[in-house]
């Protein structure tokens, strides 16, 4: 299995590339600002082809890239229906800040030609790989998170995970997403929170939105804010 993940842009969003393999059909999650230029080394040095891009929301540090990468490589793009108005109207997701940093610039977005949506326990087959969407509203009203069987390409000498967990902006490593913003609740957020992350094992491996890696079972242990549903 082959993942390449980098942050990118001013957020510092990471972009994850994942395949079986090299010179293998590709998925793209999450291609925020700048991140165009990061996939496209990543597929030349792999020679891969993307066929699929998948966002955890609509966020515009998560999909200001989603058209022209879709684009480049005529792939398909995927968001929850809640959040696909962003695709096309970033700005009703923004903080008052993020907007006034952006005024002045000359930008514009649009969908991609080919989007699909996605359900919650919607299990999607793209590039040969297997990904269970849950929908985990709460920093936005159409956030998921998408998980995927590990698969191995040889003996690591260590413990290897179950499941790899794509969590936007839901599950960071000490902390969670913040929902002060448009579309964002809290408790919304604590449920989501409660009913999709806390059921799993603790060896999922949970590759956030932002920040590093880190797995279900640390967070159980060291977020404080599982730790407080826990208890709760």
């Amino acid at each position: 299995m082959l993942i390449a993940g980098f942050p990118a842009g001013p957020w510092g969003t990471n972009c994850y590339v994942v395949a079986t393999g090299p010179g293998s059909e590709c998925v793209v999650i999450d291609p925020g600002k700048d991140a165009a230029p990061g996939v496209a080394d990543v597929v030349r040095e792999h020679r891969l082809k993307p066929v699929s891009v998948l966002v955890t929301h609509g966020h515009v540090d998560h999909m200001w890239c989603v058209a022209p990468v879709a684009g480049a490589y005529d792939a398909t793009a995927w968001i929850h229906p809640s959040d696909r108005h962003l695709l096309s109207d970033p700005l009703a997701g923004m903080s008052p800040e993020t907007t006034q940093m952006l005024l002045g610039g000359d930008y514009s977005w649009a969908e991609p030609d080919d989007v699909q949506e996605l359900g919650d326990g919607q299990a999607l087959e793209l590039a040969g790989l297997r990904f269970l969407v849950d929908h985990t509203p709460g920093h936005t009203e159409g956030s998921v998170t998408f998980r995927t069987p590990w698969a191995s390409t040889g003996s690591t000498g260590g413990v290897e995970p179950s499941e790899l967990m794509f969590s936007g902006d839901l599950l960071f490593a000490g902390s969670i997403g913040r929902t002060d913003l448009p579309g964002g609740d809290h408790p919304t957020m604590l449920r989501s929170l409660t009913t999709k992350v806390l059921p799993l094992a603790d060896d999922i491996v949970v590759l956030p939105g932002h920040g590093e890696q880190t797995s279900i079972g640390r967070e159980r242990a060291t977020n404080p804010f599982l730790q407080d549903l826990i208890e709760a």
